[in-house]
């Protein structure tokens, strides 16, 4: 609990808790983008080619070695 001394500290905490709170709302806007972009279908289709590929080629190099 702050004390204060006059109404202008109080302005300006409140203004400074203001734009923190603006900070944290765009920062939270930020990881819905992020989220909702990994979640995007072709992203999972996409690491899941990448995934299979390597594995592929991994089958076929244990195939030919044999």
């Amino acid at each position: 609990m702050s004390t204060y001394k006059d109404l202008n500290e109080i302005n300006l905490d409140l203004k400074r808790l203001n734009l923190e709170r603006q900070i944290a709302w765009e920062e939270m806007k930020g990881l819905n983008q992020k989220v909702k972009q990994d979640l995007h279908p072709y992203s999972w289709i996409d690491t899941a080619l990448s995934e299979v590929k390597k594995y592929g080629i991994i089958y076929l190099i244990r195939k030919v070695l044999r």
